[in-house]
C-alpha cells in the first residue's frame, strides 16, 4: 500500500478503476457530453419531418382527422402517429378520427412511449386501444438516464407479453440496430435543426405539402421532453430523441466500449511518460490530454461510445499528486535561506568519479542565536557563496544545522585534503553580517565511497563533518570500513540486550595485589564480551558504542549487580576482598546515579566500602558540580573512590583537589616506563608521595615485567596489577588460581 501511495501512477489508476466501479465519475462523464454536444453539432437525417403541435383541446378529434388525410394525401414514405389516443375507442364519437386511420397505409405505426424511464416492461407502456390500432404496427419509445436525467440510451426492440416490438429510432433508421442490443443517441443532432411544421399550418394550407413527400412524418402531440433532458440543447419535445437515435443509426457501428479502453491507453502513456526525458515526457502529457478530450467524441463519428469518465479521474488525480510531489519537494528540498537543502542532494543522481562533501560550520547555533531571524538566510547566503568561490560548485546544498553540501571530483586524497585545506582559509577572513562580526571556522566531513547510493554517501558525509567538529578535526573521512560497520554500530542497543540475556557478555577478573602484605586484596571487574558470528569484541570498541548509544548506564548497572554478587562471595572466607568497577564520565553527574548505585548494592546486603568505584577525571563533563557532588555522595553512603588513569587528564591535580577520594591509580603510560626513564620515575614517585601526603593508597596498572615491579615497591606503590601478576579470568578460574589462604605474590612472580 504504501508503494501505491507513492505512485501518482498507480495512486491514480487505482481511484479510476474504484470510481468507474462504483459510477462516481459520472459527473465527468455528464460535463464532458454536455459541452461537446454544445460546441459540435451534426444535420438530422434528411428523411425525418415533424408536424407538432397534435393536441385534440387544440384541433379537436375532426381536425386531427382531416390532418391525417392532409399529411396521407402528400404522399409521405411512413407516418408515425405519436400523440395521445389512449382515449380513443369505436365507440367514442369519434369517427371521422377512426376512419382516418383505417384510411392510412399498412406501415402507418403506432407509437407508444414509456411512462417511466429505465423501465422496459408492460407496466410502463400505455397502449392505445387495440380496435383503434387495428392491423397497424406499434413502436416503443423509452430511455435509460443518467443521474440527472439526461437520456443516454435505449434498446433496439423490447419484449412485451410475448411479442417483440421495436423502437422507433430502430424504425426510423430503416430497422437497423445498435450492436449488442443497444442504441446510443447521436446529440450532436440539434433538435431545434430538426424539420417541423406546425398542425395548424397544413390544416390552413400555408405549408407547402411537397415537405412531406417521400418523407418518414412523425406527427406528434404538443409537450416537450417528457421529463429526459437532451445533451448539449434545449428539448422541443419527446421525438427529437428517437431522431437522434436514427442519425446515430446511420454510422458505421452503434455499440459501447464504456470507459476501459481509453483508461488503458491513459495509463500505457502515462506509464511511458515516467520512463522517458523530460521534453518527451512534456510531449506524452499534451498526447494523454489530447486523447482523453477527443478520442470518446471522435470515436463516436463512427458509433463506438467510449466515455471519457475514468480517464479523465485518473489524469486529474495523477496531476494533482504530481502537482503536490512536486510542492511538496520542493517545499522539502529548499532551506529557509532558498538554497537546495541536503534532501535535495541525497534525492538526486551523483555524477560518475566525485566525492561528497560537506563543511560543518563550527558553533553554528551560537551564532543563529546572536543573529535575528531576518539574518539568517544572509548568513547561510555567504557561507554558500565563499564556498562556490574556492570549489567552483553552482549547487551548495544547506541544512538548517548549519552543514553546506556539494560534490567534487574525485581527486587523489592528498590532492583532497589540499583543496580543501585551502577552502578553509577562504574563511581566515572574518563574515560580515549586517552590523554582526563572525569568525567563522570550518570543519569537512568526506565520503569517497563511489558506488555506494547516494542516500548513504551524503549522510556519510554529514556524520564526518559533525564528527569532525567534535573532535577539532579539519577533516574527517568516512572510510569503506567504517561504512561496512555502520550497521553493526547503529544495532549496538539490542546487541547488548541480547549479550546481557544469553551471557556472551560476560565478566572477568584481575587479580590486584598488596605490595605491602604480599598477598591478593582485590580485584578489577572488567567486562568482556564473545559475540558468537563476530567474535572477542574489544572492550574499548563496544564501550564506546554503547555511550554513543546511550546503553552506558545499563551496563554499568549490571556490571555492579554482578559485582556486588562476587564481593559478597569472596568475603565470606573472612578477608577482606576489594572490588573495582568503572564508571563512565557519562554517567557520573547523572541524577539518579547515587540512588541507583545504593539500591544494588543493598540487594545484596553488601557493605559499599567492599566496592571501589574507579572514575576518570570529568573536566570534559558539561555539570562538573553535579559530578562531584554525586561522587561525594557516593564516599558519604561508605563506596570507595579511585582517581583512574592518573596524570593522563587535563585537571587532574584540580580534580585530586575537589574529591576526597581513596585512592590513586597510576596510568599504564607512566608505569611502563619507569625502569628506563628517569623522567618518567620521577613523576610515579612524586605522585605516589603526594598520595601518600593526602592519606590516599596508590595503585599501580599496567605491571608487564619483574624489574617494573620490584622497583615500585621501592618507590613506595601500595598496590598493583598487570598481566605481569595475573590477567583477567572468569570468575570461577580466577577463584581457582588465587583464592588460596597461602598464595603470595612473591611465590608467583
Amino acid at each position: 500500500m504504501g508503494k501505491i501511495l507513492r505512485s501518482p501512477l498507480l495512486l491514480s489508476l487505482l481511484i479510476a478503476l474504484l470510481g468507474w466501479a462504483l459510477q462516481a465519475e459520472d459527473p465527468l462523464g455528464h460535463a464532458y457530453w454536455n459541452l461537446t454536444y454544445k460546441i459540435f453539432r451534426h444535420d438530422p437525417p434528411a428523411s425525418v419531418v415533424v408536424v407538432t403541435g397534435v393536441d385534440a383541446n387544440e384541433l379537436g378529434t375532426a381536425g386531427e382527422a382531416r390532418l391525417l388525410d392532409v399529411i396521407r394525401q402528400a404522399g409521405p414514405a411512413r407516418m408515425f402517429l405519436d400523440f395521445k389516443l389512449q382515449s380513443l375507442n369505436s365507440t367514442s364519437g369519434s369517427d371521422a378520427l377512426l376512419a382516418a386511420i383505417a384510411r392510412l397505409d399498412p406501415n402507418a405505426t403506432f407509437v407508444v412511449r414509456a411512462n417511466r424511464f429505465d423501465h422496459f416492461d408492460s407496466s410502463v407502456f400505455a397502449f392505445p386501444d387495440p380496435d383503434v390500432i387495428g392491423r397497424h404496427p406499434v413502436a416503443l419509445s423509452g430511455w435509460n438516464v443518467n443521474f440527472t436525467f439526461f437520456a443516454e440510451s435505449t434498446p433496439n426492440s423490447v419484449m412485451l407479453n410475448g411479442q417483440r416490438y421495436p423502437v422507433l429510432g430502430s424504425v426510423l433508421a430503416g430497422g437497423r440496430g445498435g450492436l449488442g442490443g443497444m442504441i446510443y443517441p447521436d446529440f450532436s443532432v440539434d433538435p431545434a435543426d430538426i424539420p417541423t411544421i406546425p398542425a395548424r399550418r397544413l390544416l390552413g394550407r400555408h405549408a407547402p405539402l411537397d415537405q412531406l413527400a417521400g418523407r418518414q412524418v412523425i406527427i406528434a402531440g404538443s409537450g416537450t421532453g417528457g421529463g429526459a433532458a437532451y445533451f448539449g440543447h434545449q428539448l422541443p419535445g419527446p421525438y427529437a430523441f428517437d431522431v437522434a437515435a436514427a442519425a446515430a443509426l446511420e454510422r458505421p457501428l452503434s455499440m459501447s466500449i464504456t470507459g476501459l479502453p481509453l483508461l488503458a491507453l491513459v495509463a500505457c502513456l502515462l506509464w511511458w511518460s515516467q520512463r522517458v526525458g523530460y521534453p518527451q515526457r512534456m510531449r506524452i502529457y499534451v498526447a494523454v490530454v489530447v486523447s482523453t478530450l477527443a478520442l470518446p467524441y471522435g470515436v463516436r463519428q463512427i458509433g463506438l461510445v467510449c466515455y471519457p469518465d475514468a480517464a479523465a479521474t485518473m489524469l486529474i488525480v495523477f496531476g494533482a499528486v504530481r502537482l503536490w510531489q512536486k510542492r511538496t519537494r520542493k517545499i522539502q528540498h529548499t532551506s529557509s535561506s532558498g538554497l537546495p537543502n541536503m534532501l535535495a542532494l541525497a534525492g538526486g543522481t551523483l555524477p560518475v568519479g566525485c566525492d561528497v562533501v560537506v563543511a560543518a560550520v563550527a558553533r553554528h547555533d551560537e551564532i543563529m542565536a546572536t543573529l535575528p531571524p531576518a539574518l539568517h538566510s544572509e548568513f547561510a547566503n555567504q557561507v554558500a557563496r565563499r564556498i562556490g568561490a574556492g570549489t567552483g560548485a553552482t549547487n551548495i546544498h544547506q541544512s538548517e544545522g548549519g552543514q553546506f553540501g556539494w560534490t567534487e571530483e574525485a581527486r587523489p586524497l592528498d590532492l583532497q585534503l589540499d583543496h580543501l585545506e585551502g577552502l578553509r582559509a577562504l574563511f581566515s577572513a572574518p563574515v560580515m553580517i549586517g552590523p554582526y562580526l563572525f569568525d567563522v571556522t570550518i570543519h569537512f566531513g568526506l565520503d569517497r565511497n563511489e558506488g555506494v547510493d547516494t542516500s548513504t554517501r551524503v549522510n556519510a558525509a554529514l556524520a564526518s563533518a559533525n564528527e569532525a567538529v567534535a573532535n577539532g578535526r579539519v577533516i574527517q573521512e568516512f572510510e569503506a570500513q567504517r561504512l561496512a560497520e555502520a550497521p553493526w554500530e547503529l544495532s549496538i542497543h539490542s546487541r547488548i540486550d541480547e549479550g546481557l540475556r544469553n551471557g556472551d557478555i560476560w565478566l572477568a577478573y584481575q587479580p590486584q595485589w598488596d605490595l605491602v602484605s604480599d598477598r591478593l586484596c582485590g580485584a578489577e571487574a572488567l567486562i568482556r564480551w564473545n559475540h558468537p558470528t563476530r567474535g572477542p569484541i574489544a572492550p574499548h570498541d563496544f564501550i564506546l558504542q554503547a555511550e554513543r548509544a546511550g546503553r552506558i548506564d545499563a551496563l554499568t548497572y549490571w556490571v555492579l549487580d554482578r559485582a556486588s554478587d562476587t564481593a559478597k562471595q569472596m568475603n565470606r572466607g573472612g578477608r577482606r576482598f576489594q572490588v573495582s568497577v568503572n564508571l563512565s564520565a557519562q554517567m557520573v553527574d547523572k541524577v539518579d546515579l547515587v540512588d541507583r548505585f545504593a539500591e544494588i548494592v543493598a540487594s545484596h546486603d553488601l557493605d559499599p566500602a567492599l566496592i571501589t568505584i574507579e572514575v576518570t577525571e570529568t573536566s570534559s563533563l558539561g555539570n562538573r558540580t553535579a559530578a562531584i557532588h554525586n561522587l561525594s555522595r557516593l564516599r558519604e553512603l561508605g563506596f570507595r573512590l579511585s582517581i583512574d588513569d592518573f596524570g593522563t587528564g587535563e585537571a587532574s591535580l584540580a580534580y585530586l583537589a575537589d574529591l576526597p577520594s581513596d585512592e590513586l591509580k597510576l596510568d599504564r603510560r607512566f608505569v611502563a616506563r619507569i625502569v628506563d626513564s628517569d623522567r618518567e620515575r620521577a613523576i610515579v614517585s612524586s605522585t605516589i608521595g603526594l598520595a601518600h601526603a593526602l592519606g590516599q593508597i596508590v595503585v599501580a596498572e599496567g605491571i608487564e615485567d619483574a624489574a617494573t615491579l620490584a622497583l615500585l615497591r621501592k618507590l613506595g606503590c601500595d598496590q598493583a596489577q598487570g598481566f605481569h601478576l595475573g590477567r583477567p579470568k572468569p570468575l570461577a578460574a580466577f577463584r581457582s588460581e588465587y583464592c588460596h589462604p597461602a598464595l603470595r605474590l612473591s611465590a608467583m612472580v
